[in-house]
């Protein structure tokens, strides 16, 4: 499995603004982390060094480009969530989040439909048979 891969509010702000204008120069977005976080020249790039470290960006040439989507992150986080809490068991979890209270039926119908979506299928390898029947 992925390892995870922990965001620090600091480092979530930079993110969410690579993630909305990617891709960009460094020196874009020093201007734009400046001007929508009032940051200094410095912390931006520590914290984008950060962050690139972390397997999220690269900024290669002065070109920072995506290699992690806001959703891959934040699946690969929530896969590894589910397997520290839950032992991996997908079950566990959705009772615990849910925690007694009831679904909708259109919470029911969503889940059912990703399941189908989901789930993987059943071919047996041999049928006992051979081609001519």
């Amino acid at each position: 499995m992925a390892e995870s891969i922990n965001i620090f509010a600091a480092e979530e702000k930079l993110a969410a603004l690579i993630w909305r204008e990617a891709p960009l120069t460094s020196p874009e977005l020093v201007v734009l982390a400046q001007k929508e976080l009032d940051w200094k020249k410095s912390t931006t790039y520590t914290v984008l060094k950060k962050l690139c470290g972390k397997g999220v960006f690269k900024n290669e040439n002065a070109n920072v480009t995506v290699v992690l989507t806001r959703d891959e992150l934040i699946a690969r986080q929530s896969r590894r969530y589910v397997e520290d809490t839950f032992g991996g068991s997908l079950p566990k979890f959705i009772t615990s989040f849910f925690g007694g209270k009831k679904l909708t039926p259109q919470q029911a119908a969503e889940l059912k439909r990703l399941i189908d979506e989901h789930e993987a299928e059943q071919r047996p390898l041999c049928s006992g048979r051979d081609e001519n029947g």
